[in-house]
C-alpha cells in the first residue's frame, strides 16, 4: 500500500462514522446556538453604550466555551477506541495493511477536524459581523485570540480523550474516566484553588503551579486578560499570574501549553495502541 492511503482509507471511514452519527451538526448547532443567544444580548447592549456591549457578550461566550468544549471533546474521542474493539472493527482493520500509528493519526485528525472547524467558522462570522457593526477591528481580535486559545484546548482533551479510549477497554469505565477529567478541568480554577490552599494548607508556589498546569484554566485566562486585567474579572490566581506574565505571556501559555499536553497525551495514547492492541 502506498504511504498515506492507509491514512486517507481510515480517515473516510472516521469521517462517515462522524457524519453518520451528527456530530458535525451538533457541535454546529452547539457552537451557533450559544453564539447567537450571547452576540444577541450582546448587540441589545450594543444600542446604549455601543460596542462594550457586543465585546462582552463575546467574551462571556468564549468564557462559557472555554468550560463546555474540553466535555465536547472528552465526549467525543472517549469511546472510539474502545468500541472499535468491542465491535470488530479495529480487529478487522489491523488485518489489512494499515499502520497502527496511521490509524491513530486518522482518528485524531478527523475528531479534532470536526471539533473544531465550526468553532473557527463560528468566530470568523462573528469577527466579520462585529467589525461590520462597530466599524473597528476590536471583534476580529477578539474572535481570532479565541480561535487559537479554543483549537489548542480542543487539541488538548481531544487528545486525552483517545488515551483513556486506549487504554481504558470498559466503556462504563472510560465514561467515568470522561467524567473525571473534565471535572478535575473545570474545577481547579481561582476560587477552586483558593479553597484546596485553605483547606489543606498548600503553599501559594503550589497553587499557582496547579493553575498553570491545568489547560482550562490557562486558556480561560488567556482570554479574559486581554479586556482588562483586574481583581473581579480574573481572580486573585489570574491576577497574580497576568500581573507575573502580562496578557501576551498568559495568551502564549494558554496557546503552547494545552498543545503540549496534547501532543504528550497522545504519544502515550500510540505508544499503549502499539504495545496492547
Amino acid at each position: 500500500m502506498k504511504p498515506g492511503v492507509d491514512f486517507a482509507a481510515v480517515a473516510r471511514l472516521d469521517l462517515a462514522e462522524v457524519v453518520r452519527s451528527r456530530w458535525l451538526a451538533i457541535c454546529l448547532a452547539l457552537y451557533a446556538g450559544l453564539a447567537g443567544i450571547f452576540v444577541a444580548a450582546g448587540l441589545r447592549e450594543s444600542g446604549v453604550i455601543g460596542f462594550t456591549g457586543l465585546g462582552r457578550a463575546l467574551f462571556s461566550l468564549c468564557h462559557t466555551l472555554v468550560l463546555l468544549l474540553p466535555l465536547v471533546a472528552l465526549v467525543a474521542t472517549g469511546q472510539v477506541v474502545n468500541r472499535a474493539r468491542d465491535e470488530g472493527t479495529l480487529e478487522l482493520l489491523m488485518s489489512q495493511p494499515i499502520r497502527r500509528d496511521r490509524y491513530l493519526f486518522a482518528i485524531l485528525a478527523v475528531r479534532f477536524g470536526a471539533l473544531v472547524l465550526p468553532l473557527l467558522a463560528i468566530f470568523a462570522l462573528l469577527g466579520v459581523v462585529g467589525a461590520a457593526w462597530s466599524g473597528a477591528g476590536a471583534a476580529a481580535g477578539i474572535a481570532a485570540r479565541a480561535s487559537a486559545l479554543c483549537a489548542a484546548l480542543l487539541f488538548a482533551f481531544t487528545s486525552i480523550g483517545l488515551l483513556i479510549s486506549v487504554r481504558v477497554r470498559s466503556p462504563a469505565r472510560a465514561n467515568a474516566y470522561v467524567i473525571l477529567c473534565w471535572l478535575a478541568g473545570v474545577a481547579l480554577v481561582d476560587f477552586a484553588l483558593i479553597g484546596a490552599m485553605l483547606r489543606w494548607q498548600l503553599q501559594p508556589r503550589a497553587v499557582l503551579l496547579l493553575a498553570a498546569l491545568n489547560p482550562v484554566q490557562d486558556a480561560r485566562l488567556g482570554l479574559l486578560s486581554a479586556g482588562g486585567v483586574d481583581l473581579e474579572t480574573l481572580g486573585p490566581v489570574g491576577f497574580y499570574l497576568v500581573q507575573t506574565l502580562g496578557p501576551d505571556g498568559l495568551l502564549a501559555l494558554g496557546v503552547v501549553w494545552p498543545t503540549i499536553l496534547g501532543a504528550a497525551a497522545f504519544a502515550l495514547a500510540l505508544r499503549a495502541f502499539r504495545r496492547f492492541d
